[in-house]
């Protein structure tokens, strides 16, 4: 199962977990599309990784492995080249 975090680790704006919008990497450093497509590029700062659509869980799985409450946030990540 995956963590599915609360929050955009760049912008730090909060994410549902039932989002669309939401781009991963294989670790699960977790973006809202527009900082993954528009500071990011497509690429995760952390580990270099592809970032993709996160899975959206159904509501029977969120009753039962309820999403994370740990944000992670990095503020330098606005300062990314672009």
């Amino acid at each position: 199962m995956l963590e599915i975090r609360p929050s955009c680790e760049c912008c730090d704006r909060d994410l549902a977990p039932t989002s669309v919008d939401v781009l991963i990497c294989t670790y699960e450093c977790t973006w809202c599309r527009d900082c993954a497509e528009t500071v990011l590029r497509g690429v995760c700062p952390n580990c270099g990784g592809e970032l993709v659509r996160r899975p959206v869980p159904s509501a029977s799985r969120l009753d039962n492995d309820p999403p994370s409450t740990t944000r992670v946030f990095n503020p330098d990540c606005l300062a990314a080249p672009a």
